[in-house]
């Protein structure tokens, strides 16, 4: 988004065969009351940062494969993987991408990745990797100097979609049909008309999230009402539903969604100045988007990222610079568990959540 300046992953369902009993051992942990004197310590779940060893860099992109493989993507055109769960990383970025700003990545697993480039006219770009990392093909650049693109999301190793702040009055759907290997822009007919300084916020990936085959969610900011607009045909046609969220200021909207399945999600975001408080920051819908309610007990500032525990119904965990915080209802209420800065966060099949953010901060929850 262009107001964000130099300020993104798919907010999945994930339907794994992994039993669902480790993850509420560690919700268990996660909200138990402090252990009494008499009582052995619990190991309480918490971030352990990962020494990425890029401390100039900020990565508001993020690929959680799983608990072991993690890609993250931010400025400097930086590109990093690990394969041994953050022991080490291996700096992958693209030849000659110093300049760019990657906002999003997509892993498929521990070889095959997508990056978006955010930006304005040929600032916005495309990679794919094949092999780690060891090489990058530019799949996609934009010649529109209108256009700025600020997430990217896909439902399948094939399919996806990223999108563009609104052009000629609506926004902008590109689309694949091979893995990020080649690209097209959706016909603009079957999207709504776009609100005066309506646009996406670039700043974690999760502002356009998909669930199952052909259910995609964006969400929006920088006018009079923060939206969530909805498709159920891979980008073809999309309805618009207000939220309850902070807007009227280019600086407010919703800026993350997660879904868990296709009528349930979660929205945060709020309004991304440290200097402004964040009011109603967070809401949830239960009929795949057609409605949001606000949530009773909010996050107590914005939040930029937003992702469901591995196999919950009613967990999810929301980050932000100042802090992450947990739900354990569905949404309706938060409470902070952790006062570091994150931007992003992802959580993968076999029970691992990763964070991002700036200073070159990458953590995995550890229990």
């Amino acid at each position: 988004m262009r107001r964000l300046g130099s300020t993104r992953r798919t907010g999945r369902t994930w339907r794994g065969t992994v039993a669902a009993t480790a993850c509420a051992a560690a919700l268990a942990a996660l909200t138990a009351a402090p252990a009494q004197a008499h009582e052995p310590e619990r190991r309480v779940p918490h971030w352990q940062l990962k020494d990425t060893g890029t401390p100039d860099a900020r990565f508001r992109g993020l690929a959680a494969v799983s608990r072991n493989t993690a890609w993250a993507a931010g400025t400097g055109g930086t590109v990093l993987r690990t394969t041994d769960g953050g022991a080490t990383w291996r700096n992958v970025s693209p030849p000659g991408a110093a300049e760019l700003q990657f906002r999003d990545v997509e892993a498929f697993d521990a070889r095959r990745a997508v990056v978006l480039a955010i930006g304005e006219g040929e600032a916005s770009r495309v990679y794919r990797t094949d092999d780690g990392g060891t090489t990058w093909t530019e799949s996609f650049r934009n010649t529109d100097p209108k256009a700025f693109y600020d997430c990217m999301a896909f439902f399948d190793h094939r399919h996806g979609l990223a999108m563009s702040d609104p052009v000629d009055g609506r926004f902008r759907i590109l689309s694949t049909g091979d893995g990020g290997r080649t690209w097209r822009v959706l016909p603009s007919e079957g999207m709504p008309p776009a609100q005066e300084g309506e646009a996406g916020f670039a700043a974690s990936g999760q502002c356009l999230v998909t669930s199952g085959p052909k259910d995609v969610w964006l969400a929006t900011g920088g006018a009079a009402r923060a939206r969530v607009l909805h498709s159920a045909d891979r980008g073809l046609t999309w309805t618009a539903t207000d939220t309850p969220l902070p807007a009227g200021d280019p600086a407010r909207g919703v800026f993350a969604l997660a879904f868990r399945d296709r009528t349930h999600g979660l929205a945060v975001g709020g309004d991304f100045r440290p200097d402004q408080p964040s009011p109603r920051a967070a809401a949830r819908t239960a009929d795949g988007g057609r409605a949001w309610r606000p949530a009773a007990m909010p996050p107590a500032a914005y939040r930029s990222g937003v992702a469901w525990l591995p196999h919950s119904r009613s967990a999810a965990l929301a980050v932000g610079p100042t802090g992450t915080d947990l739900t354990t209802d569905g949404g309706r209420t938060w409470r902070t568990v952790d006062t570091g800065s994150y931007d992003t966060v992802d959580c993968t099949p076999d029970q691992a959540c990763w964070a991002a953010g700036e200073k070159g901060r990458v953590a995995r929850l550890e229990h």
